[in-house]
């Protein structure tokens, strides 16, 4: 189980299994708002999360918010993506306290990647998302969670 929270330490969650699948995003909104390069991204089901810290202290838990932050210090913590619906969160990887143990197993819309960054070989990258003519991302046991998730 991994554990994270945000910045100022009001909020603080637990994955109840590994993520079904990190991503790590370049496009620019990710990039605006991870006010960084890139965003990694691990896509869990809502229900393998729980809150351990002051639920009080987050702001959106509803998925017509979108994301869900801390009011306090604003740290971002995961959002819920139009493609996946309100069952699957994508859980910014950098929030967790050991965010190191999820490589990014494929990466998007490299074609807005800052050309100083190196791309991994024997990752699978994307100018923008995968299409239906690319090879499928999911593993068998990715694709049974999404099932169950109702994705």
């Amino acid at each position: 189980m991994l554990e994270g929270g945000c910045e100022c330490g009001q909020i603080r969650y637990r994955l109840a299994t590994a993520p079904i699948f990190v991503n790590c995003c370049h496009c620019r909104q990710c990039q605006r708002l991870s006010g960084s390069a890139f965003a990694v991204n691990a896509m869990i089901e809502a229900d393998r999360v729980a809150l351990i810290g002051d639920a009080d202290a987050a702001c959106g838990l509803e998925p017509r918010h979108g994301a869900i932050h801390c009011s306090a210090c604003n740290t971002l913590l995961w959002a819920f993506h139009p493609m996946f619906g309100e069952s699957i969160l994508f859980v910014r990887a950098g929030t967790l306290d050991e965010s190191e143990l999820l490589p990014p197993d494929a990466h998007f819309f490299t074609r807005s990647r800052h050309p100083w960054i190196n791309l991994p070989e024997g990752v699978p990258c994307f100018e923008t998302l995968p299409t239906k003519v690319d090879p499928p991302l999911w593993s068998a046991e990715a694709t049974a969670r999404l099932k169950a998730a109702g994705r």
